[in-house]
Formats: C-alpha cells, sequence, structure tokens
C-alpha cells in the first residue's frame, strides 16, 4: 500500500535534489567568559536497533551532561571544548557553516589523536539547521560514527507552534547485530533506519497545530526521500539557507546524505511519515492526533513568509566566472581519501576573494555520487546557465551520466575542502581543497 502512495525509483529520488526539491543532542552552558561553551566527548556507546534484543556497540559524540537541544543564538561565540576517546585520530566536521576557516578539518584542523583534546571558537552569524559529525576519517573503522545537529533559530521567530528535530541515519548490522563501519562491504546485511535515535518516532500533535520539521538526512551514503502523507510539505531551507518557499513535490524531500531541509507542516489529521531509499519504502514515524483533542485553532494559519534572509548574497555574476570542469566516478588520483590528505597538495582552483567560481561537476561513473562544498553555499544552475534554483545548496547528488553546474561567490577567504563519495556503502570519501585568497 505504502509503494503505491509513494512510487520512487532511483532517478526520480534524485530529480527531486535538482527539480525541487535527534539521537540524544548536546547541551549548552555559559563560560565565564559570557560566550556560550559546548563540551564535546567522542566515546563509545550503545543504540538499540534490533528490538528485544541488547544495545548496539557504536561510537558517538556526546555532550555533558548528555540529552538538553544543542541551540545557540544567532551571533553567538561559541566555545568549544573536545575531547577524543576513541582509540582512533578524529576530527570535527561541521556542515554549513560559513566563512569560518578556523574550524575547517584537515586545511587548519590536524586530527586530534587517541586521548586528545582540542579547544576551537566558532562564530555563529547566520541561522539553520547545521550537522556537526566525526565521519570524515570514518572509512573502514571499527564501529561507524553518528551525527548531531547543532541549531541556531532566527533573532525573528517564524510564525510556527512547535519544532521538531528529525535526525535520519542508517546502519548496516552483521549477524550478530554488530554495525559495520561505511567504507566496508556490507554483503547482504540489512539496513536499519533511525530517527533522533529511536526505531521510529510518533509525533503528537493537534489538528491546526503548525510544526517546523527540521529534517537532516544523516545516513552514511544514502539519498532519501521523506514524504509526510495527506499534508503538505512546505519547503522553507535547504542546507541551512532560507529558501524561496515551495510545496514539496508530491509532499516528498528528497536529501543527499548531510542534506538538511527545513519545512512547516500544518496538521489536519494523523498521518504515516514515510521514507524511500530508492529500493524500499518504509514508515519511519508518526503524526498522531488524539480523537479526544480539542484542534489548536479553529483554523489553519495563513500562508508563511518567507524565512529572515542570512545575509548570503542574492545574485551572483557569471560573466566573468572562473570555470572550473570537475569528473567523478573515475579514478582521479588528485582526489585523496582524507586519511592520506596533506597540505602541501595542490589545491584544485585558485580564485581571488569575491569572484564567481563555477563548477561543471560530471559523473562518468555507474552509480550516483555525492559532492559536499565547504566553506561556501552554491546555486544549482539551470541547463543552459541563463538562471539558477530558488534556493542555496551545500551537498547535492550528481547522478550517473549526468553533469550539474554550480556557482558560488568566492567570498570567505581561506582554505577549504571539497568532498565527494558514491551512493554505495562500501565506497570510500574523498576529498581536494580549494583556496580563496
Amino acid at each position: 500500500m505504502a509503494d503505491r502512495i509513494f512510487r520512487l525509483h532511483r532517478r526520480e529520488l534524485l530529480a527531486g535534489l535538482g527539480a525541487a526539491t535527534l539521537g540524544p543532542a548536546m547541551p549548552r552552558f555559559a563560560s565565564a567568559q559570557g560566550h556560550p561553551r559546548l563540551t564535546l566527548q567522542a566515546r563509545a556507546a550503545e543504540i538499540t536497533l534490533r528490538p528485544g534484543q541488547p544495545g548496539t556497540s557504536i561510537w558517538a559524540l556526546q555532550g555533558s551532561p548528555p540529552d538538553p537541544a544543542l541551540r545557540f543564538k544567532r551571533g553567538d561565540e561559541l566555545e568549544i571544548a573536545f575531547q577524543n576517546d576513541l582509540p582512533v585520530a578524529t576530527v570535527l566536521s561541521w556542515r554549513g557553516l560559513e566563512g569560518t576557516p578556523g574550524t575547517e578539518p584537515l586545511t587548519t584542523r590536524p586530527p586530534v589523536s587517541p586521548g586528545g583534546k582540542e579547544n576551537l571558537s566558532m562564530a555563529l552569524r547566520r541561522a539553520g539547521t547545521f550537522l556537526c559529525d566525526l565521519r570524515l576519517l570514518g572509512d573502514g573503522q571499527a564501529r561507524p560514527l553518528p551525527a548531531r545537529p547543532l541549531i541556531v533559530p532566527e533573532s525573528d521567530s517564524p510564525a510556527v507552534d512547535r519544532e521538531q528535530v528529525f535526525l535520519i541515519e542508517d546502519w548496516r548490522l552483521r549477524p550478530d547485530g554488530s554495525p559495520i563501519a561505511p567504507g566496508l562491504d556490507p554483503g547482504d546485511a540489512p539496513t536499519v533506519y533511525t530517527v533522533n535515535g529511536q526505531m521510529t518516532l510518533d509525533i503528537p500533535a493537534r489538528t491546526h497545530e503548525r510544526i517546523r520539521f527540521r529534517i537532516i538526512n544523516g545516513c552514511q551514503r544514502a539519498v532519501i526521500a521523506l514524504k509526510i502523507q495527506n499534508h503538505e510539505v512546505r519547503v522553507m531551507a535547504l542546507d541551512s539557507e532560507p529558501a524561496e518557499p515551495f510545496p514539496a513535490r508530491n509532499s516528498a524531500m528528497v536529501l543527499a546524505p548531510g542534506g538538511r531541509a527545513d519545512a512547516f507542516v500544518d496538521v489536519s489529521a494523523s498521518s504515516s511519515i514515510l521514507l524511500h531509499d530508492g529500493q524500499e519504502v518504509r514508515p519511519i514515524g508518526h503524526l498522531i492526533v488524539a480523537n479526544d483533542e480539542p484542534p489548536l485553532r479553529d483554523a489553519a494559519l495563513p500562508t508563511a513568509r518567507p524565512l529572515p534572509a542570512n545575509d548570503v548574497r542574492s545574485q551572483i555574476e557569471l560573466k566573468g566566472a572562473l570555470r572550473i570542469d570537475m569528473t567523478f566516478g573515475r579514478p582521479q588520483p588528485e582526489w585523496v581519501t582524507p586519511v592520506r590528505f596533506v597540505n602541501s597538495a595542490a589545491p584544485a582552483f585558485r580564485a581571488k576573494a569575491g569572484r564567481t567560481v563555477v563548477l561543471a561537476l560530471a559523473n562518468r561513473g555507474d552509480i550516483p555520487v555525492v559532492f559536499h562544498l565547504h566553506g561556501h553555499h552554491f546555486r544549482l544552475l539551470d541547463r543552459l546557465d541563463d538562471g539558477w534554483k530558488p534556493f542555496w545548496l551545500d551537498t547535492l547528488a550528481i547522478d550517473s551520466g549526468q553533469t550539474q553546474r554550480i556557482a558560488f561567490a568566492a567570498e570567505h577567504s581561506g582554505p577549504w575542502l571539497m568532498e565527494t563519495m558514491a551512493t554505495d556503502w562500501a565506497a570510500p570519501r574523498f576529498v581536494r581543497w580549494y583556496s580563496i585568497e
């Protein structure tokens, strides 16, 4: 039944990216200097992935004390203390934060050794749904690593009744229940999905309540679509940046690994929340409206206004842009695994601050690839380079045989990473860097 309602195959899933388109969170507390301070610890942990079975051992990113939501104000100067209690080196990576070169992994911050510590500062200049993880060096390790959200609300709160973070992660399990890290061949190991660290998430709601969903694809390699049945899903932001609001096609939001979408939903009735990974449809949560609960208000709220802008340049001058061609899906010696990255390698390109950069991303492989740009957001260009989609992205899935062109204004000086990986669990992650001077 679900498949008849929500029928997608892989190319439709990827087309949604171009056409349209929390497990325990971490705490905040104030430091003596008046700046908010966040303490993070990479350590062993457990998660329930098999009902009625013992917990599964994973490596986690936790705060002290655990569980309160990781929320900070726009304009905060966040002080972070990180402790690595894993038996391997690791490095924090922040997705969606622009113009913070001091936090950039590998190019400016080396990995933290086992038992090591790191202190860093991070200016939260923009509102949005961000992501923090330890996965950059995670391929082939003993255990997989989860992701964690970082929420920075707008200074002027939008017209919603409440928010719901919806972090989706995937896990591959051996017959004994032990998890398989990405970069290793999973064989026929089944895939298990969680939402906010749970097998399914039931969300109590009331009729005419407006919920802001902060949806995060925390999967290791999978492009996914998320559908809230029988409801209009109005997309308000993508990859931490406000968009021109639009209804999600067929009420389904398509996200590449690491992608984020903020969407407003006006609740009208109980509903299933379905996940499609290009292979099958499965329920992953529910909106539950109790029969004895009166509506929150007499009628649904008016159509929401766009979210406040994040001071991102709305127009990009394509004339005179620096144009770079990049090919994926074939052996490329310039792209290396993160553990082999060295700062002395030549950058993919250098650009003067303020210049427009256009990247032609060609996938010559047999399966889709995912491209992630650090340090800047980009526009997805139309086929003829005569315009762009009305949203910003930092992550893009590119189907096999396809070429996508993106453009960004090189506003932030510094050395920045680029990442790419195929949408296969065993596929390695590759990186290069570029320089804005």
